[in-house]
């Protein structure tokens, strides 16, 4: 790993009306076209705030919480697990995972479009039952996991409610944690979305009419908690501190950082730059910066900069642009968004 060459400054964070629960890649980040403003997300318990910022400021800022539904009458709202924006191409809609189905909402969370209640097992289950994994995939569909293992395909129409389950992906045996598209140029052969579980395998899938699988790395038996997908590679956020790169299309190992000392909680990818952040129960967020050869099909990761937000849980990180310019964190128990931005 090569030494740090990009330095971030802590900008004005942003309050929450409550803090945020201890989950995977609590935290979501919606970019819009400048000088649109950028819209927060974080969990906590049954509810989800939703903020609204200019980019690189904390003028314009706007609040909403958005509730669980509540299933039916005398049943309380279900504990959020996830949520995430999904940019389509022809929409963006805001996904909510939680114990008793999925929600999809217009992006500013005003109008529900869509409700999908998960299925009762009609024993009590020695586990629990949640959805959680969120990801656009190809030109209309949208992925979300389950706490069986497998993944819901939604056909998602350009506009109106008519939303469908069109698949459902069966190659997860445990519960399934993250979900992440491909954000730059895929190789030939390589697949354009991949989801991870508990027991930390990982599938590499082929969008278009129908998903086929391309590639599987097996369970390792330690959690793998987030996911990114670039240029064919998978980099993949362990609950042993430790960062994978794996090949798209062969899952092949090709390299491995010991990057925290506790529990990973969050990636995220910029497109861009190929620079990758993580964040971890130890307290700290790192900006990496991966590199692929297009000659040698080399793979590198070298680090770019460290955070520290003293005692917290980190639960959430993602970049605020395209370039990993500027990134947003959230921590457990934390009632703000703290920001950065490369001076």
């Amino acid at each position: 790993m090569a030494a740090a060459d990009t330095e971030y400054r802590r900008q004005q964070s942003l309050p929450l009306p409550g803090s945020s629960s201890a989950l995977y890649n609590n935290l979501s980040v919606l970019r819009p076209p400048v000088p649109q403003p950028q819209r927060f997300s974080a969990v906590h318990g049954n509810t989800l705030s939703l903020l609204s910022a200019a980019a690189g400021t904390g003028t314009g800022l706007g609040h909403r919480q958005l509730p669980a539904p509540q299933p039916g009458p005398g049943i309380g709202a279900a504990l959020i697990t996830q949520a995430a924006w999904c940019v389509l191409p022809s929409r963006v809609l805001l996904v909510l995972t939680s114990q008793k189905g999925i929600q999809m909402y217009e992006a500013d969370g005003s109008v529900l479009v869509y409700w999908h209640a998960l299925d009762a097992p009609e024993h009590p289950p020695e586990q629990a039952v949640f959805a959680r994994g969120i990801s656009a995939a190809g030109e209309h569909f949208i992925c979300v996991g389950t706490s069986s293992g497998p993944v819901l395909v939604f056909d998602i129409p350009p506009k109106g409610t008519n939303v469908t389950v069109s698949e459902v992906l069966e190659h997860h045996g445990a519960a399934v944690t993250d979900i992440a598209a491909e954000q730059g140029q895929a190789p030939d052969g390589a697949g354009d979305l991949v989801s991870a579980d508990d027991a930390g395998s990982l599938c590499v899938w082929s969008t278009g009419e129908g998903f086929r699988l391309v590639s599987r790395v097996p369970a390792c038996g330690c959690t793998c908690s987030s996911v990114v997908l670039w240029q064919g590679m998978v980099a993949a956020g362990f609950g042993n501190g430790q960062i994978r790169l794996y090949d798209a299309v062969s899952g092949r190992l090709r390299a491995q950082v010991n990057a925290h000392a506790r529990w990973i909680n969050a990636l995220d990818l910029a497109p861009e730059t190929g620079k990758l952040l993580s964040g971890a129960e130890d307290s700290f967020v790192h900006v990496w910066r991966l590199s692929r050869s297009l000659d040698t099909d080399d793979v590198e990761i070298h680090h770019c900069h460290t955070e520290c937000v003293p005692d917290t849980q980190i639960c959430g990180a993602r970049f605020c642009d395209p370039e990993g310019d500027s990134f947003a964190v959230t921590g457990y128990d934390l009632s703000e968004i703290f920001r950065y931005s490369r001076t």
